[in-house]
Order: structure tokens, then sequence, then C-alpha cells
């Protein structure tokens, strides 16, 4: 008996491809379009925050966010994201994954209007409210994290499971190009609506008191397709893995999914106490645990932390390279409105032609190539278009190289997605035994989150000129944009080495992957693999 699957498990393994894995894919994926939104949107008003808020008469540059306020209103987020993963990784193991799906989607819609609303006398209240708002927004998007890849893995098959899961994490793409696109939109009809001259000829009339109104919009306009999902969400059974070998309710289990599956499946709860009886039920912190996925849980880890540095550092420092190369004219030759316009154009080119590919080559190829395979790949070419943009990077400067440099630069950007950053999303979801499974990945996508914070705090430092004098206002003197890429080159390389940590989940059972099959530590029975047909009750 040992090592037999449960039925209702084994449905769900070998099913064909239909229509409720579709919706399971939007509904999870919506959840992300509206994390990267709201992650995302932030970099397009920053230089307008600097402009409204931290204007300084007189100045023959407009004004711009302190590097300690532009931290926090950039990090913030972020720090709300890890300790969400966190936390409703661990709730989302303890209380089940559809419970804690339908609050996490609250707090996000509840925060990105509240920070819209961000209010105050002085700018410094103002700044201090849109923080306090971002960080629990953040916190809510932690959440969807863990639980939007445990559900879509234990929900999908075992022949297109980690397609299923990349394309969850795919939406991603459709929300930083959403966030552009709502951004070029709304900043074409105020410019319209409210003309100005550029800052250079007029200071204080470059930004026009309709201008406060832009960044609001676009930042509550992230509870728009939040707020859609809600129902669904709501209205999705709890994940049949979850009901059966967590909360051990085998008839909730076979009734849920005879619904989803559309045909019988029996109850067998004498078959899920008899695994139970059998199944070593070690914990996190157990020598157990560290004997059989410690290594593996150091593996997802340290790779997302590496592949976070890199790929954070570049969303960062986008809009400084894109004024380096000439995309973005200086800043006061143009109103503020107009500035918008032009960071949303750039980052909605960078996105179409490199971010959104990336992540679909991933779909595409995941369960052909397998994750090791694109992981190992994607940190290898990383590592080089990294260092061609570095040593040689003064030529990169010059007016005639800019394309080139645009070329390489989308490059990197599309090998992250069809590479790491797929992967370390999707492999964390697939190996950990179901008990412990949203913990796991949500230790991992902290572990990223905390590469972000270092990628984009570290790097916002580090990236600033040698000379004190032509660093940014108010930022100590840093090693430059050739020498930080050098150090993402390096980091790269170390993600290539850590990535032979993880192991291949290709075309598996999760239930094989993590060993919950396995008799007391005896070896998977064969009988677990030769079940391909389902009886039918």
């Amino acid at each position: 008996m040992a090592g037999e699957q449960l039925q209702v498990l084994n449905a769900l393994d070998v099913a064909k491809t239909q229509w409720y894995h579709f919706t399971a894919i939007i509904i999870a994926g919506m959840g992300f379009f509206t994390d990267a939104y709201d992650l995302f949107c932030i970099s397009l008003v920053t230089k307008l925050l600097g402009r409204i808020y931290y204007h300084v008469d007189g100045a023959e540059k407009p004004g711009t966010l302190p590097p300690n306020v532009s931290a926090a209103v950039n990090g913030v987020a972020f720090c709300g994201t890890l300790a969400g993963q966190l936390f409703f990784g661990w709730l989302g193991d303890k209380l089940g994954r559809k419970k804690v799906y339908g609050m996490t989607l609250m707090l996000m819609v509840v925060c990105s209007v509240a920070s819209g609303l961000s209010f105050g006398h002085t700018p410094k209240s103002v700044m201090a409210t849109l923080c306090f708002f971002r960080f629990w927004l953040g916190f809510g998007i932690g959440g969807d994290y863990p639980l939007s890849a445990t559900i879509m893995s234990e929900y999908a098959n075992k022949k297109t499971r980690g397609a299923f899961i990349a394309a969850v994490f795919a939406m991603q793409g459709f929300g930083i190009l959403a966030g552009g696109i709502f951004a070029i939109i709304l900043s074409s009809a105020f410019k319209a609506r409210f003309d100005a001259p550029p800052y250079e000829v007029d200071a204080l009339g470059s930004t026009v008191p309709q201008a406060d109104y832009v960044w609001r919009i676009i930042l509550m306009v992230g509870a728009l397709p939040a707020a859609l999902t809600y129902y669904w969400r709501m209205k999705m059974p709890e994940t049949a893995r979850y009901t059966a070998l967590v909360a051990k309710n085998a008839k909730q289990a076979a009734s849920d999914m005879s619904k989803v599956l559309q045909m019988d499946i029996e109850a067998e709860p004498q078959k899920i106490e008899q695994l139970d009886r059998e199944r070593s039920k070690f914990g996190l912190f157990t020598k157990e645990f560290a004997k059989r996925h410690g290594l593996h849980l150091l593996g997802t880890t340290t790779t997302w932390f590496l592949l976070d540095i890199a790929f954070y550092s570049q969303n960062l420092f986008q809009k400084d390279i894109f004024s380096a190369i000439g995309w973005i004219p200086a800043a006061k030759t143009m109103n503020a409105i107009d500035e918008v316009f032009k960071i949303a154009r750039a980052q909605t080119l960078i996105a179409l032609l490199s971010t959104v590919p990336g992540y679909w080559f991933t779909v595409a190829f995941i369960d052909k190539m397998g994750r090791f395979a694109i992981q190992l790949m994607g940190f290898f070419f990383m590592t080089v278009f990294m260092f061609a943009l570095a040593i040689p990077y003064h030529h990169w400067t010059h007016k005639d190289n800019r394309l080139g440099f645009v070329v390489m630069y989308s490059l990197t950007f599309f090998f992250a997605n069809f590479g790491p950053n797929a992967t370390t999303f999707v492999v964390p979801a697939e190996i950990f035994p179901a008990r412990l499974r949203s913990t796991c990945h949500g230790i991992s996508a902290a572990s990223g989150k905390l590469g972000a914070i270092v990628g984009a705090f570290g790097f916002l430092y580090l990236a600033q000129n040698k000379d004190k004098a032509k660093a940014d206002a108010g930022y100590p003197a840093g090693i430059g944009v050739k020498n930080s890429l050098l150090v993402l080159g390096a980091i790269n390389a170390l993600g290539f080495l850590f990535t032979f940590l993880v192991p291949e989940s290709k075309g598996k059972s999760l239930e094989e992957m993590s060993g919950e099959n396995e008799d007391n530590g005896a070896e998977v029975d064969a009988s677990s693999h030769n079940h391909r047909t389902v009886p039918v009750a």
C-alpha cells in the first residue's frame, strides 16, 4: 500500500490540460499582474514626486527626492513584501491556501487606494503616509507569491505544471507593461489638457498643480485588477493536496476535484489514514528536513537572492541608464508631466521588447528543457552580457553606440526572464512536502526580496559617480556604473554555481519530488509510477 498515490491526486497529475487550468492561471495570475503593477509603477512617478514636493526656488535642475526619501518610497514596499512572504507563506500551510488568498487580495486593494490618497500639509507627511501604505501594500503582495505558486502547482498536471506556474509568473510582465501604458495614456491626456513650459523656461510653471493627481491616479488604478478577481478567488475550491494531505479530509478533496475535473473520484479516507500513519511528519526545523530538503532550500534561497540583486538593481537604475544614453532628455528641458510620459515610454519599450517575451519563452520551453537547464542558461548569459556592458562601458556611452547598449541591456533582461527570474519562482512550489510547501516558497521568495532590497538600495549608492561633485544631490560618491556592472556580473556567476543545488522536477508528480509517497524513508514504490489510468468509480 505504501507509495500508492491517492486517486484524487493521481487524477490531477494525469488530467489533460483543460479549461480549469486556464481559469486557475488567470485567477492566480491577476494577483501577479497587480503585484507587478503596484511594485513597478512607483518608479514611473518618483521623479514627479521630486518635482512636486521638493522644488527648490532658483535651482537650475528640477527638485528631486532626497536620497533617504527616494530609498524609502522605492523600497518600503519591498520590505513589506519580504515580511508578507514569510507570514502568509506560513499561514497558507496553517489555514489553507484559499482562506489566506482572499486576505492578501483585500489588503492590496485597500492599500493601493490608500497610497494614492496619501495626504499631509508638508512634503514630509505626504511621503510618510505614502510609505506607510506602500509597506502594507507590499505585505499583501508578499502573500501572493507563495500562495499563487502553491495553488497553481497543486492544481496542475505533471506534464505541463512548469508552464502553468511560469504562466502565472509571466503575468508580471503584463503588469509592468500595463503600468507603463496606463502612465503614457494618463500623462498624454494631462499634457493635452494642462500644457506647461519646460523647467528651464519657467521653473514654477513647469509643474502644473494638476500634476499632483497624475501620480495618485497611477497608484490607485492598481486596485482595479485585484478587486475584479476577488470574487473568482473566493469561488475557487481549496486545493486537493492541501485538503487531502494536510487537512486530511478525503471526502472534501474528492468532491472538490470531482467538480473541477468533471469526473467521479472516489474518496479514500482509509488510504489517507494509512498514508498518515506511514509518513514521517518532520517539521521545518528538524534534522530530517535538513537531511532531505536542506540543500534544496539552500539552493532555492541563494539563487533567488542572487538573481534579485541583479534583477532589481537594473530596474532601478533603468531611468538613469535611459538618461545616460539619451532616450530621456535632461530633466530641465521638460515639464513635469512630459517627464512622466518619457520615462513611461522608455520602460514600456523595454518591457515590450525584452521583459514580456522572456517570460513567455520560459512558459513555452520549461517542460521541454527543464527548470535546471533554463536557470543555468539564464545565469550564464546574464553574466556574459553584464561583463559585455561593463568592460567596454566607456565605449557604450558614446552617442553612436547607444543603440547597441540598449540591445545588450535588453538581452540581459530577456535572459533573466527566460531564465532564473521565472525558474526560481517555479521550483520552490514543486520540491517541498505539501504541509511545508507554502512556507518554503515564502522563505525562498523572501530571500529573493532581500536580494531586491540589496540590489535596489545598495546599487542606488554604489552606482553613483566616483567624483562626489558629479554624484546626484545628497549622495556620497559611489564606485560608478562601470564597477557596479562588474559586481553584478560576478553575482550572476555565483548564481550559476548555486543552481547546481536545485533538483530537476520536470515531469514528476509533486509527491514524488517531495518524497511524500515514501514509506518511512523507503524508496518510492514502483506502483506509483505505473498508475497511468484513472479508475472511474
